[in-house]
C-alpha cells in the first residue's frame, strides 16, 4: 500500500492567506467604487459588449444634444421672421387705411399731400422690416443666399423711381427630419404682385381728358376670355348736340373687330369678351381705356406698389400738389393700388402661415428627439448601470467574506511550530 505524504509549510500557508485577502480586498474595492458611480461596467475590459453599447447610446445622445442646440437657433430665425411678417402686415393694414382714407372726396388736395408723405414713412419702415438680420447676423428673407440687405432701392431716373431688386437666390431651404430651414424666401414674400388682376390691367388711354377710370376687373368666363383673348380697347364718344355719351369695344386681337356703339351709364359694368370690367367717371369725347394681358415680368414688388400708390396721391406731373378727387389718374390709381395692396397681404399672409408651419414642425422634431433622448438614456442605463439592491448586497456579502479571510489569517498566523516549541 502506497503511503501519501503531504507537506505543511507554514510559509505556503501565509502566501495562500495573503493573496486571499488580497484578491477579497481587490473586489471589495472594485464593487465599492461601482457603487460610487452607480454603474455596473466602469471598464470596458467589465463587459465588453455592454461597455460597446453604453457608448453607441451615448454619441446618440450626443448628437441630439447638438442637432437640438442647431434646431433652438433655427426655430429663432423662423419666429422672428414671423413676428416680422406680423408686423408688416400691420404696417400694410395701417397703409391701406390711409389709402381709403385719401379716397373720400371731402379731403383737399392738400390733405392728400399730407397722407402721402405719411406713407412715404410707412414704405420705408417696411424695406426696414424686409431686411431684418437675425441674432446672428444673418437676413431674414434672403431665400437660398443674398447679400448683407436682401433688397436694395437704386434710381435711374425712370419712373416709378426707386427701383427695388432682390440680391439673392429665390427659394426656400429644405428642412430636414431634425431641422428646418433658417430663412425664408424673400422673393415669393415681397416680389413680383400680379399687376391688376393677375390676368388683365386697364390703363388710361393717353391724352384722355375725362374722368373716366375701372376697377381692376375680373373674369367671367375663362373660355371665352382664352379664345376672345384679353386686348381691348374701350372708346368712348360724346354727341355735341345731345350730350349722350356711348361707347365701342374694340377686340385688338387680329382681325380687329368693333362692336356697334351702346350707351354708356357711370358705374355700369362693360363685358369684353369673357372678362369684364366696371367703368365709372364721366369721359370726355375720344377718352379710351385700353385692356391688355399682364405681363410676369413687369410685376412689381410690394414697395413698388405703394410707390404707386403714393405717386397717384399728387396730381399728373407733381410732387408737391395733391391730386383732385375727381381726377380720373388718381381714382385709377387708387382702385389698382387697393387691390395690390390686398394681394400683398395675402402674400405676406401665406409666407406667415408658412413660417407658422415651420414653427410647429419644430416643436414636432423636439418632442421626437425628446424621446429618441430618453429612449438613448434607457438604452445606455440597461447596459452600464447597476441594480442598487443586488449591487448593495453583493457588497455586503463581499465585506462579510472580507471579514472571514481577515479572522482566519489571524487564526492561522498564530499555527507556527515555535509556538509549541516553546
Amino acid at each position: 500500500m502506497a503511503n501519501t505524504f503531504t507537506r505543511l509549510g507554514t510559509a505556503n500557508t501565509y502566501d495562500n492567506a495573503i493573496r486571499t485577502l488580497q484578491a477579497r480586498q481587490n473586489q471589495l474595492a472594485d464593487l465599492q467604487a461601482k457603487l460610487t458611480e452607480g454603474k455596473r461596467v466602469t471598464r470596458a475590459s467589465d463587459d465588453p459588449t455592454s461597455a460597446a453599447q453604453a457608448e453607441r447610446a451615448q454619441m446618440r445622445i450626443a448628437r441630439i444634444a447638438v442637432e437640438q442646440r442647431a434646431l433652438e437657433v433655427q426655430k429663432s430665425a423662423i419666429s422672428l421672421g414671423e413676428s416680422t411678417l406680423g408686423d408688416s402686415t400691420q404696417i400694410l393694414q395701417q397703409f391701406r387705411d390711409l389709402l381709403v382714407q385719401a379716397g373720400n372726396g371731402a379731403n383737399s388736395p392738400t390733405e392728400r399731400e399730407t397722407i402721402a408723405k405719411q406713407l412715404v414713412g410707412l414704405r420705408e419702415e417696411l424695406v426696414s422690416l424686409a431686411n431684418r438680420k437675425d441674432a446672428n447676423g444673418m437676413p431674414l428673407f434672403h431665400g437660398l443666399g443674398s447679400t448683407s440687405a436682401p433688397f436694395e432701392t437704386s434710381a435711374d431716373g425712370t419712373p416709378p423711381d426707386p427701383d427695388y431688386s432682390f440680391n439673392g437666390l429665390a427659394g426656400q431651404l429644405a428642412g430636414s427630419q431634425v431641422a428646418i430651414p433658417l430663412t425664408l424666401d424673400g422673393r415669393a414674400t415681397w416680389m413680383d404682385v400680379p399687376e391688376g388682376n393677375g390676368v388683365f390691367q386697364v390703363s388710361l388711354g393717353a391724352g384722355n381728358q375725362g374722368q373716366a377710370y375701372t376697377d381692376i376687373g375680373v373674369v367671367k368666363d375663362a373660355s371665352l376670355m382664352a379664345s376672345a383673348g384679353t386686348d381691348f380697347t374701350l372708346q368712348f364718344a360724346v354727341d355735341a348736340t345731345t350730350g349722350a355719351t356711348t361707347y365701342t369695344v374694340t377686340n385688338n386681337q387680329p382681325p380687329a373687330t368693333t362692336s356697334p356703339a351702346q350707351a354708356y351709364t357711370p358705374g355700369q359694368s362693360v363685358t369684353m369678351g369673357g372678362i369684364s370690367v366696371v367703368v365709372k367717371g364721366v369721359p370726355k369725347n375720344g377718352d379710351t381705356l385700353e385692356v391688355n394681358p399682364t405681363v410676369p415680368a413687369d410685376r412689381p414688388s410690394v414697395f413698388g406698389v405703394l410707390d404707386r400708390a403714393i405717386a397717384g396721391l399728387y396730381a399728373p406731373g407733381s410732387t408737391t400738389k395733391g391730386a383732385s378727387s375727381t381726377d380720373a389718374s388718381f381714382n385709377h390709381t387708387l382702385a389698382i393700388s387697393l387691390a395690390q395692396v390686398d394681394t400683398s397681404l395675402e402674400r405676406i399672409g401665406a409666407v406667415r402661415g408658412q413660417a407658422g408651419d415651420l414653427l410647429n414642425r419644430a416643436d414636432r422634431i423636439s418632442d421626437t428627439q425628446e424621446e429618441r433622448s430618453v429612449q438613448s438614456e434607457s438604452d445606455r442605463s440597461r447596459a452600464e448601470d447597476m441594480d442598487m439592491i443586488k449591487g448593495l448586497s453583493d457588497f455586503k456579502n463581499q465585506e462579510t467574506g472580507y471579514q472571514a479571510a481577515l479572522q482566519t489569517y489571524a487564526s492561522i498566523q498564530k499555527m507556527s511550530l515555535f509556538d509549541f516549541i516553546r
